[in-house]
C-alpha cells in the first residue's frame, strides 16, 4: 500500500474558511436570519470534513455531510452517539433554509428560530471538533 502524503496547507485553507463561515453565524443571529445561519453551521461543518478529507488526498465533493462523514469515520475513532446526530440534523440544513420551493408553503425566513441555530452551531462545532482532534495536520 502507497504512503498518504499529507496536504496540510489544503487543510487549513479550508479550516479558515471553516472558522470564518462559523463565525459569520454571529451576524447572521444579529438580523435574524435563523434560516441562512442554519444553513451557514452545515456549511461549516461539510468545510471541516472536505478539509481532512482533502489533506488524505481522498475525494470531498459533494453536499451531502452524511456521506462526507461516512468518508471519515472509518478514519477517525469517536463517531457514535450525539456526533451522528448531529451530521444528520445538519445535513437536513441545505436545501430547505434557502429555497422557499423546498417547504409547501411559507418561506424558510420565517420557519426557522434562535433555538435551531443554536443547536446547529452546537452541531457544527461538534464535528469541527472531531475534525481537529482526527487530523494530522497540527
Amino acid at each position: 500500500m502507497g504512503r498518504i502524503v499529507l496536504d496540510c496547507d489544503e487543510y487549513w485553507r479550508w479550516m479558515r474558511q471553516t472558522e470564518h463561515t462559523l463565525q459569520s453565524i454571529r451576524a447572521d443571529l444579529d438580523i435574524g436570519s435563523y434560516s441562512l445561519a442554519c444553513f451557514k453551521a452545515l456549511q461549516a461543518a461539510e468545510f471541516a470534513t472536505r478539509a481532512l478529507l482533502r489533506a488524505l488526498g481522498r475525494p470531498a465533493f459533494g453536499h451531502n455531510l452524511v456521506a462526507l462523514f461516512n468518508e471519515l469515520a472509518g478514519l477517525c475513532p469517536s463517531t457514535g452517539g450525539e456526533l451522528r446526530f448531529c451530521v444528520g440534523y445538519l445535513d437536513k440544513m441545505y436545501l430547505t433554509p434557502r429555497y422557499p420551493d423546498a417547504l409547501t408553503e411559507g418561506f424558510p425566513y420565517e420557519r426557522y428560530t434562535e433555538e435551531e441555530v443554536a443547536k446547529a452551531r452546537e452541531c457544527a462545532e461538534q464535528v469541527i471538533g472531531w475534525v481537529k482532534g482526527c487530523s494530522p495536520c497540527r
